[in-house]
């Protein structure tokens, strides 16, 4: 999974060595799933969404990240 909607955010996996830096990006924020962050996921506003380029890159940080996975 590299992202996903969930109301009127998106969830952006982008890994744990680019989690900081993603968290410095305009719109995002940890996420937290039962109050435990999950480092390498993000939670990114819809503001921060609104034009389809901004849509595209956070899309592809998630589809960058999850090819670096190794096949299941």
């Amino acid at each position: 999974m590299c992202c996903g909607p969930n109301g009127s955010e998106l969830m952006v996996r982008v890994g744990k060595e680019a989690w900081a830096q993603a968290l410095t990006l305009e719109g995002a924020r940890e996420m937290d799933f039962t109050a435990k962050s999950l480092k390498g996921f993000v939670w990114v506003a819809a503001e921060a969404l609104e034009d389809d380029e901004a849509l595209e890159a956070w899309v592809e940080r998630g589809l960058d990240f999850v090819g670096t996975l190794p096949p299941k």
